[in-house]
């Protein structure tokens, strides 16, 4: 973290004075001197590049604009290439990514004897650290922003730019698409594909997984349909109220933590490429899609239909990830595909991207005071305080909540830019990992997983949802408190099935309270309570 008077705040404390006043000085500085850096999470991955984050004061030492002015979406903002700064950085023998010199700016070299030479900046005044992403930390004093990003880089990854990419590169960082291999005939050490990972070559998807503008369904005239698993976006019809449940007082909302996280754990994702099937018979250990007609089962119509994210039964068949076909089977009924696009290699990709974000996740809140020890009620106070306790740990934790739900929206990165055009290739397909059947596969079993604490819920306690939104839920109940409304044994353990408060990613945790006369009065409106039982307008981002 560099400031204007040439201080550099690192982890732990660490104070040390850049005499820089130059950005090739500073890369210079930085790869010789700073001894920034970290090491690879992955023995076949790479080192992480060393990070600098300028303050306002710091952009300004070296010579850049305090702030980028533009019409262009923020984010795509860059210095123009007759820019000093950029005229500076060439001269001295560095280059820049096609990405230019942004708020997240790559300065490198060739390696040199196997080692990397690549500095990155982030500068804070250019909108680098995205408020929504990393609330507060921008009016924090240096040596906290400091802290802030050493115990995200420690225990998630040095970012790499929003928290969405960092999310992304969290994936190959710990799937590395290649490892050693000897060459047998030169007896040579080379790369070769990392057993588990995307590999190295980006694969295109079947039709109904692609996105309408994509090249193989422009090119193709695809007009089959598409896969539709989205989070719920569902209020139930208000007819459907009891009298009883009306004469509640209050709309209680519960908020599932980190439930695409959680949807991750021992996920089987494809690996290869789709191959087309017609008429298979449905596998739910298989990853893919399938078309098949769903619209005969039968459900409770105060609950969302599992199937789409509207919660509205569908009418005909319709294209569906592993997950949501096989929930149909869970619930006894007969699932006939009429085709399938399926993948032949296959495997736990995300596990080790789960185990570390949970990681991250558990010890961040543990620091703050919420730790798995707690019954109930001292989970609900310690919630109630957390945010207070440590703000730079409340900003961090905010940070790693975001590089979930970011890196599985990057998976199906859409065109950005004013002059894209139906059909083009964009930069991201480029990538192994624009995969949006994997993003299906972990929003389907998201959605699924919350439909069974649904149907649980009306089994065990009788109670229905007045409203459902990603992952947040919304009651009816006697009391203010989550406690009023979940199911408990005579023990007081509460009951296996429902949900379940707590810290861990798929536990919930309380979202908000307000009258159930306002929820009813937004239920008339067409409005969704659960988008606004926080108490603010708490609106759905999926990260793309």
């Amino acid at each position: 973290m560099l400031d204007g008077d040439g201080s550099a705040y690192g982890v732990d404390g660490l104070v040390l004075d850049c005499p820089a006043t130059s950005v090739p000085q500073l890369v210079e500085w930085t790869l010789r001197e700073s001894g920034l850096g970290a090491p690879r999470l992955h023995r076949n991955g790479k080192d992480a590049d060393p990070l600098v984050v300028l303050t306002p004061a710091g952009a300004v030492r070296l010579g850049l604009p305090e702030r980028l002015e533009g019409h262009e979406q923020r984010r795509s903002l860059r210095l123009p290439a007759d820019h000093p700064v950029v005229v500076q950085v060439l001269k001295a023998g560095w280059q820049l990514t096609q990405r230019g010199f942004g708020p997240w700016a790559r300065i490198y070299r060739k390696a040199q004897e196997g080692r990397r030479q690549c500095v990155q900046l982030a500068v804070l005044s250019w909108d680098a650290l995205d408020e929504r992403s990393w609330p507060g930390v921008t009016q924090m004093e240096p040596a906290d922003i400091a802290r802030v990003l050493g115990v995200y880089a420690r225990r998630v990854i040095t970012p790499r730019g929003s928290t969405a990419v960092s999310g992304l590169e969290l994936m190959t960082a710990l799937r590395p698409p290649t490892r050693a291999v000897r060459d047998e005939a030169t007896g040579n050490w080379v790369p070769g594909h990392n057993p588990g990972s995307l590999g190295t070559d980006p694969v295109d998807p079947a039709p109904p997984e692609a996105t309408p503008e994509h090249p193989v369904v422009v090119d193709s005239g695809w007009s089959g349909g598409f896969l539709d698993e989205e989070a719920y976006q569902w209020v139930r019809e208000v007819d459907l109220l009891s009298d009883e449940e009306c004469h509640l007082p209050y709309a209680v909302g519960l908020d599932l933590n980190t439930a695409f996280l959680a949807a991750a754990a021992r996920l089987t994702v494809g690996l290869s490429g789709p191959v087309h099937f017609v008429g298979p018979q449905f596998n739910p250990k298989i990853p893919g899609s399938w078309l098949v007609d769903l619209s005969h089962v039968e459900l409770d119509p105060r609950l969302p239909s599992p199937f789409t994210p509207t919660g509205v039964r569908p009418s005909g068949p319709a294209w569906y990830q592993t997950h949501t076909v096989a929930y149909a089977q869970e619930l006894g009924y007969n699932v006939r595909p009429l085709e399938a696009y399926l993948r032949r290699d296959t495997g736990a990709y995300l596990d080790p991207w789960h185990d570390r974000l949970k990681s991250a996740y558990l010890d961040t809140l543990a620091d703050l005071g919420v730790t798995r020890d707690l019954d109930d009620r001292q989970f609900l106070m310690a919630m109630e305080r957390y945010k207070d306790a440590d703000p730079a740990l409340a900003a961090v934790l905010a940070a790693i909540k975001a590089t979930v739900k970011g890196g599985i929206g990057k998976l199906r990165e859409r065109p950005q830019g004013r002059h894209y055009k139906q059909g083009e290739r964009w930069p991201a397909l480029e990538r192994p990992t624009w995969r949006p059947d994997i993003r299906a596969a972990v929003i389907s079993k998201a959605r699924v997983n919350m439909h069974r604490k649904l149907l649980n819920m009306a089994k065990l306690t009788g109670r229905y949802p007045l409203a459902v939104l990603s992952d947040c839920v919304v009651y009816p109940s006697p009391g203010p408190s989550p406690l009023d409304f979940l199911p408990y044994a005579a023990s007081g353990k509460a009951q296996p099935g429902g949900f379940r408060l707590g810290p861990a990613p798929g536990l919930a945790k309380p979202e908000g309270v307000q009258e159930m006369l306002w929820a009813v009065d937004l239920m008339e409106k067409g409005l969704n309570p659960a988008r606004h039982v926080k108490g603010g307008d708490a609106v759905l981002d999926e990260g793309e």
